[in-house]
Parts: C-alpha cells; structure tokens; sequence
C-alpha cells in the first residue's frame, strides 16, 4: 500500500457544513437564526450541501483542490458529531441527491472531498442505542455499546455507560463487537460507493488498532488513491505505519508555527529544531501526507490567537504554505474571521467582503498560487535554518531544483543575499527589497524563491 499521489499536491479547505452557507432554504432547521447571530453549541444558522455547491467557484478561485467536511449524517446537534444514522445525510443539509451533486460538481472542477468519520461514539438518538433504552437487556444491540446495568440512565448528571470523554449525549461503540465493526465497515462502503476520496477519522486513538488496519483494508481495496488521515493531537509518528494511516492532523506543526511567530517561548533556532525533528523522526513515505493546519474547528481563529496582529497571521500561512506536507485552511480564516474557541471559531462563514481582512485574503490567496505553480513547494524535500533568533529559512529541494521561504518576525534586519542558497533566486510570492547585496526584511513582507540549487550547500 502507498500513500495517495494527490496529497503532495493537496491544498485542502475545511467546512463546517452548518457554517459554510445556506444554498437552500426549504431544510432551514426550525429554529434557525439569523446568519450573523453568535454562534453557540445549540444555534442553527442554516448551512447546507446546497451552499457548499454555490461556492465551490469562489473555492476553485481560491487555489483549492481538496475539501474535508466535518459530520454530515443526520443526528441532533450542528456539530453532528453525535450520528442518529451514518446512512442518512442529515435532512437540514439536504438530500443524497444534493450530496451526489456535490461529489460529481466537486470533481469535475479537480476539487476531492474527504468525510469526517466518527466511529468511537455515535449519539444517544442513535436508532440502536435507543433500542437498548427501550428493549434493554434484550435488545439486539445491547452489546453494541457498554452499557452498565438498567434501566439506561440518560441525563447530563446521571448516565450508567461509557460515553466520549463524558459526554452523556455520546454513548460509546463496542468495536470489539464483531456486529459493531461490520456496521462501521459497511458505512465506509457506503460513502466510497458514493465517490469520497477518503476519510478524516475522529478520535481514532480511543479505538483499537486492529480495527484501524481492517478499516485500512477496506478502504484501501477502492484504490490508494483513498486517503485515511487520523486525528491526533500528540506526536503523530505511531499512526504513521502501512496498513494504518497515511497522514496526520499535524497539531504539532500548529504549536511550533504559532509559538514562534507569536514571539512567546520559541525563537527561530528552537521553531527550526523542532520541525527538523518533526520530519526526522517522521517516516518518509508519509511526509507528504500529512494535513498541515494552523486553525480548526477544535482552536480558536487564527487571527485571536494571534492577538489580531495580521502581519502574524501572514507570517504563519506563510510558513504553512512553505513546508512538507498538505495544507488546510480553515473556512474564512482566509478572510480575518475571529472567534475563541469552540463555540467562538464555528461562526457562519463572512461572506461580506467589506468586512474581510483583503490583506490576510491577498496573501493566502498568492501563497496557494505560488504552491499550486511550484512542484518544489508541493512536493520537495525539507530542512530549515534559523539565520537569527527572528528568521527562518525553510529550504525545499526537488531534483536541481530548490525553494527558500524566508520568514522574519521582528523589527526588521538585513541578511546577506548569499544566504538564499540558490542560483539567481527568482521570487515567486512577494517583493524582495533589494539594498547593495542584502536583502531588507521585515515582519510584513515573507519572501518566496525559487531556482537551481547550489551544490556545495545544500
């Protein structure tokens, strides 16, 4: 098995589909608000498949070519992580007919989508579990889940069986049962059926690893063109094997990228340290495959974090753009959207371009072109070199050919031009300011080259 060729070239694009825009209004949930109303963990804005469908133009504008979907099956919350039925999309997205519409739109504009698969816990409204509540020890599916004695207690401050992390509205999945395995198996059938490019797998560490390679198996039998990414928040090199994973969440990348370019515990040699020891210990075949990411449903906006500086959020996109692996862009960080963390960061999608940040949104949008026009970007190898405790070089090298992202989070300072290992560096995203034979950097302004390499340095 080999990791997807398509990923090296990925630039994906995350959706909350309850966020994103509504395209539909004959699905609007009941109790929907007004778009703009602030977002909380009960609120329904009215985001659907239909809406994702209107704006794949403004997407394929955008550079991207690859969508991950958060939970689209029906269930009872906007977050839909707590499944009511895993064959059914959920009826205030839309139908399976606008899904097909979606996949077939999607891929006929080069554009894949991964699906959020959630099979460690499913919802307390869950068809099954509310047959054990009701038919107890002798439902059908009494041993699909870990249920402790009866009746099945389901309030907030009183449950009697294992749940997410606590959560009494996510009754937990006995995958040790041979029928609970052969239903999650059945519903990755299902979706690839459908035409999916893969799966984005929630929580996988609260499953066993054994399920993970059977669930590899599956997948893989539709081709290795199928992409499985885990969601881990830790050192991701134990997912890192044939037969299990092909990429990571890379949450470890986030924390390197945003400590140093918030100026806070990390300088340029440290943040250079760390990521050459990322890809290091990291197995080369899955380098590339790996989902690079700054914001997601799960942080707060990146813009927050940042104290709303925006020449730091340029910097960071910058550095996401510049390094080994898939980059994902959270849905309207492009534009300056702000938010805490969840609820804060699942606001409905900023479509007002008056209200953007056009400079964050410039800059995202040349640094997704310089990557899709650069083979060295999407696919060359990596190292980088801190030139002071405020600048980094990342160097990527394919063949005779190599790139030098050039990152500086300080005042200002000069380096030598000598330093861009490169013969007659060509700048592909922004200007360099040129002054006798340095270059002058500022916070501002990352610079992008590419040319052949030079032998005797790299």
């Amino acid at each position: 098995m080999s990791q997807p060729s398509w990923i090296a070239d990925a630039v994906f694009y995350q959706i909350f589909p309850e966020r994103f825009y509504n395209g539909d209004s004959s699905v609007n949930p009941p109790q929907i608000e007004p778009w703009n109303s602030a977002p909380t963990r009960n609120n329904f804005l009215g985001g659907d498949l239909r809406g994702i469908i209107e704006k794949l133009p403004y997407l394929a504008e955008l550079g991207i070519n690859a969508l991950y979907l958060n939970p689209i099956f029906s269930a009872d919350t906007n977050h839909r992580y707590d499944a009511n039925d895993y064959f059914k999309i959920d009826p205030y997205l839309g139908s399976e007919q606008d899904f097909a519409e979606l996949i077939d739109t999607a891929h006929a504009k080069g554009i894949r989508i991964i699906l959020d698969g959630v099979f460690n816990h499913c919802g307390n409204g869950h068809y099954a579990f509310r047959d054990v509540m009701e038919n107890e020890a002798n439902s059908k599916y009494v041993n699909w889940f870990f249920v402790e004695d009866f009746p099945v207690k389901s309030d907030p401050l009183d449950f009697n069986y294992k749940t997410c992390t606590g959560c009494y509205y996510l009754p937990k999945w006995n995958v040790y049962n041979p029928e609970v395995r052969q239903h999650h198996f059945a519903v990755a059938k299902y979706w690839l059926d459908r035409g999916i490019d893969g799966w984005r797998l929630d929580v996988p560490y609260f499953v066993n690893k054994r399920f993970w390679r059977e669930f590899n198996e599956l997948v893989k039998s539709y081709g290795d063109d199928k992409y499985l990414v885990a969601e881990d928040w830790r050192n991701p090199n134990h997912w890192l094997e044939d037969q299990l994973m092909d990429g990571v969440m890379n949450y470890t990348l986030r924390d390197l990228v945003l400590a140093f370019v918030a100026g806070e515990f990390v300088d340029a040699y440290q943040f250079a340290d760390g990521m050459n020891k990322l890809t290091e210990e990291m197995p080369e075949a899955h380098r590339k495959s790996m989902l690079n990411l700054i914001g997601s449903h799960d942080t707060e906006r990146v813009l927050t974090h940042l104290r709303h500086q925006a020449e730091k959020v340029i910097q960071a996109f910058t550095l996401l753009y510049g390094v080994e692996g898939a980059p994902m862009l959270y849905y309207g960080d492009e534009n300056g959207m702000s938010g805490d963390n969840d609820p804060g960061c699942r606001a409905g999608m900023c479509w007002d371009k008056r209200e953007w940040n056009l400079e964050i949104h410039s800059t995202v949008e040349k640094l997704i072109q310089a990557r899709n026009v650069s083979n060295v970007l999407r696919r060359g190898n990596q190292k980088l070199v801190a030139l002071n405790t405020d600048t980094v070089l990342i160097q990527r090298k394919l063949g005779e050919r190599g790139a030098v992202v050039v990152v500086h989070r300080g005042k200002g300072c000069n380096i030598q031009q000598n330093s861009i290992p490169l013969k007659h560096p060509k700048a592909i995203f922004g200007t360099p300011s040129v002054i006798g034979q340095t270059y002058r950097l500022d916070a501002s302004h990352p610079l992008i080259f590419e040319g052949d390499i030079e032998p005797k340095i790299w």
